[in-house]
């Protein structure tokens, strides 16, 4: 990039359009497997239609602007024509007709965070959008742009050039997932996400004949920056389809890296589980997975067992065990921040798992002892330093001591949108003897042999098939549903089944006093209120005293003492409603 000067992405996607105008930029793959293919020239020119639109009603003021679109040809359009207009881009997940309730609150609550008026959608939803954010926003109509309804002006004059070259002009405000009420922006500039790019790009280890295959959400970091600006960035083709189509039919994932003859492709654990449960011997008759170089896998705890039955399900594809690939990474950080060796295979250790979730030692399990299997995350690229830290004290901890991690590169990203005090706890940290800043984690982690192991989540983040939860979400709900219970006095956070294949949401909340039949009605009404509200079945719900939930001096619940009480016992436990054994599942292939 140097040999070009300094970029943004509107600029490399104008030079990649002079330079290989014709060049296949992306294809997207629709449910019935049939593709659209789009080059950097036409993707070019959508953006700077788009542009146009943008900057004709905020009379030429870059503000941010959300985009409200399925996956394909018009979010890349609306994504690059911000770039173009100089507009922070915001991505979001489209409402759900079906869930209004559930969905436009968070959506409102992006837009007044955002500060914006701009919606950018298309012809057939734009109505929609309009009528549903008025009521979301309480009469404020946004302004809404259907971008395919966009005129191309002339071929020179009427789309804007590329704007002057700015690298830390901010390009996204990636917004969390997962929390409806208080929504956070993390703030990237150009230059934060394209040396996340080149990170990615060596931890990868692209090379010319290079192309991916992914269904990820391009609404969220991993599918936008991994799926969509890594390989615009580095010149390579890839092919994508919706995270619906592949819920529905999960197979047609590997049929696309198959067809596509894609090297690099990847998901969350999940995923892989899903394909092997899915998969006919017919399935795996029909595919050719031995292109395949990499296949990365993170976003959620990696497991062991997972990869091992992918790849033994998989092997007669052609699929190779190495090129399984876990990794690291955080929004906060644009994406990525620790990765192995491309082919390099991976690595896991079996640690006692009382020791690490109760002391924070990892050492090797005993025999009879309980077993927690951690897989290694790689290392940290050239420009990133990453310390393994205790919390409470800022002091680096040792080789083989759990602490949060901590990361410092220029791939951080700049901080909260309009969050000042937030940002400077997150992107500030310093340690006890006065270095950084760092970014603080909020993620548990340890250090063997100079290999990253994540060893659970300090943060109120819950991962539930795949998705984010935060805690303050189920709490809300069972506080706004349940009679019986005090408020502000619960928490929710995730703890693994014994085999250590599966995270189980537990919710604790004090009680107020009642005789035991009472309790346990209680305790059914929160499981009921949760599975019904967002779709999250508790697997152990437990009531305790009043004023013996953990909380810090200042009142704020601590959620991660709550958890590791649990684990070792020793809540006071009023009552417990525990899910019943699931019945084994039986497959047919």
């Amino acid at each position: 990039m140097d040999a070009h000067g300094p970029e943004g992405f509107a600029q490399l996607l104008h030079r990649r359009a002079v330079q290989s105008p014709d060049a296949v930029a992306y294809r997207f793959v629709a449910e019935d497997e049939s593709a659209v293919e789009i080059g950097y020239a036409e993707l070019d020119a959508r953006a700077r239609t788009v542009a146009a639109a943008i900057l004709a009603a905020t009379d030429g003021r870059p503000e941010p602007a959300l985009l409200l679109f399925a996956p394909g040809p018009d979010y890349l359009a609306g994504l690059f024509g911000c770039f173009y207009a100089g507009a922070p881009a915001v991505p979001a997940f489209p409402p759900d007709p079906t869930r209004l309730a559930r969905t436009l609150p968070r959506l409102a609550a992006i837009i007044e965070d955002a500060g914006t008026d701009v919606v950018l959608t298309t012809s057939d939803l734009a109505p929609l959008m309009a009528d549903w954010l008025s009521v979301a926003l309480a009469g404020r109509t946004p302004r809404v742009i259907a971008i395919d309804l966009a005129e191309p002006g002339p071929a020179d004059g009427g789309h804007p050039a590329p704007p002057p070259s700015r690298p830390e002009q901010p390009a996204l405000l990636q917004y969390t997932s997962g929390s409806t009420s208080l929504p956070r922006g993390v703030l990237l500039s150009h230059a934060r996400l394209l040396h996340n790019c080149a990170e990615i790009a060596r931890g990868f280890g692209m090379h010319p004949a290079s192309s991916g295959a992914l269904w990820l959400p391009p609404y969220h970091d991993m599918g936008l920056i991994g799926g969509i600006l890594t390989p615009l960035s580095h010149g390579i083709p890839v092919s994508l389809m919706s995270p619906v189509s592949f819920l529905r039919r999960p197979l047609s994932w590997l049929r696309m890296v198959s067809r596509y003859g894609a090297t690099i492709t990847g998901a969350p654990n999940f995923a892989y589980d899903l394909c092997v449960r899915r998969a006919t011997d017919a399935d795996v008759a029909g595919l050719d997975l031995s292109g395949v170089e990499l296949t990365f896998t993170g976003a959620e705890p990696v497991r062991p067992e997972t990869l091992s039955r992918f790849a033994e399900r998989f092997a007669p594809t052609g699929f190779r065990a190495e090129s399984f690939y876990p990794c690291y990474g955080l929004a906060e950080a644009t994406l990525f921040v620790t990765g192995g060796k491309p082919l390099g295979g991976w690595r896991s250790v079996d640690l006692a798992r009382d020791a690490l979730e109760l002391t924070g030692t990892a050492r090797p399990a005993e025999p009879g002892e309980a077993v927690r299997s951690l897989v290694g995350c790689g290392v940290p690229g050239p420009d990133t330093r990453l310390l393994i830290v205790d919390p409470e004290t800022g002091e680096p901890r040792p080789e083989g001591a759990v602490g949060e991690i901590w990361v410092g590169s220029p791939s951080v990203a700049d901080g909260y949108w309009r969050r000042p005090e937030e940002s400077a706890d997150t992107f500030g940290a310093t340690t006890a003897d006065g270095a950084g800043p760092f970014l603080r984690s909020g993620d548990l982690g340890v250090q063997l042999e100079g290999e990253l192991f994540v060893a659970g989540r300090m943060k109120d983040l819950i991962v539930l098939n795949g998705r984010n939860h935060h805690p303050v979400d189920i709490e809300r709900v069972c506080e706004a549903a349940v009679p019986g219970i005090r408020r502000n006095c619960g928490a929710a956070f995730a703890v693994e089944d014994d085999e250590g294949a599966v995270e189980r949401l537990v919710v604790v909340y004090e009680a107020d006093p009642a005789g035991e039949a009472r309790y346990k009605a209680t305790a059914d009404a929160v499981r009921r209120a949760v599975s019904l509200e967002l779709s999250v079945p508790p697997h152990t719900v437990v009531l305790i005293p009043p004023r013996t939930l953990p909380k810090t001096s200042s009142g704020k619940v601590q959620r991660w003492l709550t958890r590791r009480q649990f684990l070792a016992g020793e809540l006071e436990e009023l009552v417990r409603w525990q899910a019943p054994l699931a019945a084994p599942r039986t497959t047919t292939t």
